[in-house]
């Protein structure tokens, strides 16, 4: 059976000559046209190198498994790469966790109900009930599991098996008021994005902007960022800030992170389902 294959390389591999050579002559050999490609190297001598590559393969006679074996001999082994194909008819399957605010989770739906986060949203996870009603408005599931002190390990694995059960490819915390324990990130590794209001490092933990109206700052930010163990300290994915001044109330301050909030966490999630990023370490390359 001929098939048609639009894939998404991204490849982590020591830098030396003739790795975009190698990449692009592969491809040709099978067949493919190279739709869109970018690359960047840490240290063309002792570095690493880091490419992203869009590929489109029309009528072939050869499986995805069989494109990917045959490019793990010959390519990825030769030159020590971490590598992975992703395809773009994978529509990939995005919960997302929410507490009470609720703007970050209607900027997220209205740009999926409009066709700009090419995602399925199989279910919504909440320690609240008050945004269930939003959720029903665009029809996916609302799921309400409280959490305390008492229940949280509980509570914890009955959103795990809820997440497994649908199949979910990644997490989007969008203001999920809650930490997730080290057991829980375990099991979605590099696959939960959290969006934090103020500008990390800067102002981490409670009440931020209050803590920046007290210092007076001229920048209030927000940053997304994958979520490790380590809390607040995952691999950053978008950043952005708004100027401010001594005019400004809390209140303005809210109102303005809030924006930035929804804006920042967009950007990030839109990069992730197209994968245009690399995790290195604790640091991103988003191509």
């Amino acid at each position: 059976m001929h098939v048609h294959i639009t894939g998404r390389l991204l490849i982590c591999c020591p830098d030396r000559p003739g790795i975009v050579a190698g990449v692009s002559q592969f491809l040709f050999s099978h067949g493919a046209n190279i739709l869109d490609a970018s690359q960047h190297s840490t240290d063309p001598r002792e570095g690493l190198f880091f490419m992203r590559m869009v590929f489109h393969l029309e009528n072939t006679g050869m499986s995805r498994q069989q494109l990917e074996d045959d490019f793990r001999e010959k390519v990825a082994l030769p030159r020590q790469m971490e590598w992975r194909i992703d395809y773009t008819d994978h529509r990939k399957r995005m919960a997302i966790m929410v507490s009470r605010y609720d703007h970050c989770l209607m900027e997220l739906l209205l740009r999926w109900r409009s066709g700009e986060l090419e995602v399925d949203i199989p279910l919504v996870i909440s320690n609240h009930e008050q945004l269930r009603k939003l959720t029903a408005d665009f029809d996916i599931p609302f799921h309400y599991l409280p959490v305390d002190a008492i229940n949280k390990q509980e509570q914890e694995q009955r959103t795990i098996a809820l997440l497994q059960e649908h199949q979910t490819d990644f997490i989007v915390l969008a203001r999920y008021m809650q930490i997730l324990s080290p057991d829980f990130v375990s099991v979605f590794p590099g696959r939960i994005i959290n969006i934090h209001h103020s500008f990390l490092p800067a102002f981490a933990g409670a009440r931020p902007y209050l803590n920046a109206y007290t210092r007076g700052v001229k920048l209030i930010g927000a940053t997304a960022h994958y979520v490790t163990d380590d809390l607040d300290e995952g691999p950053i994915i978008e950043q952005d800030v708004a100027r401010v001044s001594h005019k400004h109330s809390v209140g303005d301050l809210v109102l303005l992170g809030q924006d930035i909030e929804r804006q920042v966490l967009t950007r990030a999630v839109k990069a992730h389902i197209e994968d245009r990023v690399i995790v290195h370490g604790n640091k991103t390359i988003v191509f």
